[in-house]
């Protein structure tokens, strides 16, 4: 049965702290629900409960960088990119220390808890930091090359985390690059560039729309800062149609980054894209509030129809 990202990524935590005593973790005391408790079981000598001090757990972490370190800062993925933005800012983005930010409960996974523990402006926050990589695992297989990455990245890393469980798209031996997306499932009438949630909700819709008779090709950009460039144009020029599918704000995320590669190559296809309109969300079930915000499955298997619509008429 598969677990939820945090678990997989408190156990990789675990792994990598056996052969690696320069990891130090760091919380803002959610260590149960950021699963970084798995390490403090484990080295309860290198793990620091901060309390409820996001910014200074962040400056914590620069100091513990700046000495050789490789502190991971956990706390929810709302907190981390707003509470804890001036410092890392201050000594990741400006001052280049490697520090780990790691933002649980992304998107609305955070259901219960409402738009207060929302996280859907993060990866628009991070991306901006200029020298921070952003990355969005979407399994158990990119959740541990994700963590193993940080441990040999020189440059400060936003990792997107969330708390529920997703579908394995990847075996575990699969191999990963910073900067490289990956297609996950071929098609030639139209692509979907997915991270997080929305790979799998991707290959979902891509099953429904093929007894359509619709192909729809399904790539992974989990590394959202480097982003792939030569694949989204490849991919652009293939199909020439695009959709983007994200459980965040469509300002600022994948489809702005995706957009952002096209308009500065020239290279116009229609686009559409999935993700939250210019909201908050609310409280609820975890899957009802997917379908209400639109960035389920369903949601997906529309805005292709849509593209296709544009795409027989684009240009003329």
């Amino acid at each position: 049965m598969a677990k939820t990202l945090r678990e997989y990524y408190g156990e990789a935590l675990v792994r990598y702290g056996k052969e690696n005593e320069k990891i130090i973790v760091l919380d803002a005391d959610v260590s149960g629900s950021t699963r970084s408790a798995l390490f403090r079981d484990a080295f309860p000598d290198r793990h620091l409960n901060v309390g409820i001090a996001e910014a200074n757990m962040t400056g914590m972490a620069a100091g513990l960088a700046s000495v050789g370190m490789i502190p991971f800062v956990n706390t929810f993925a709302a907190f981390i990119t707003s509470c804890g933005l001036l410092a890392a800012r201050t000594y990741g983005s400006y001052s280049k220390l490697p520090i780990r930010l790691v933002g649980a409960y992304s998107g609305m996974s955070d259901a219960f808890d409402g738009p207060s523990h929302h996280a859907l402006d993060d990866i628009a926050i991070m991306r901006a930091q200029p020298n921070f990589e952003v990355i969005v695992p979407c399994d158990a297989a990119s959740t541990d090359w994700a963590v193993r990455h940080c441990l040999e990245s020189k440059n400060p890393i936003y990792l997107r985390m969330s708390r529920d469980v997703f579908p394995n798209i990847y075996p575990a031996e699969e191999s990963f690059e910073i900067g490289k997306g990956k297609i996950v499932r071929d098609g030639t009438d139209v692509t979907v560039f997915a991270c997080g949630l929305m790979v799998g909700h991707a290959l979902t819709a891509a099953e429904t729309l093929e007894k359509e008779g619709i192909s729809v090709r399904v790539a992974d950009l989990f590394s959202i800062k480097p982003i792939d460039r030569e694949l989204i144009l490849r991919c652009a020029k293939e199909t020439n149609a695009l959709v983007t599918a994200e459980e965040h704000s469509v300002i600022g995320g994948l489809f702005g980054a995706v957009s952002e590669v096209l308009a500065q190559e020239g290279f116009p296809v229609p686009v559409e894209a999935v993700g939250i309109r210019d909201m908050h969300g609310e409280c609820g079930p975890y899957r009802e509030l997917q379908a209400k915000y639109g960035f389920d499955a369903d949601a997906v298997a529309a805005k292709v129809r849509r593209v296709l619509e544009k795409k027989e008429t684009f240009g003329s």
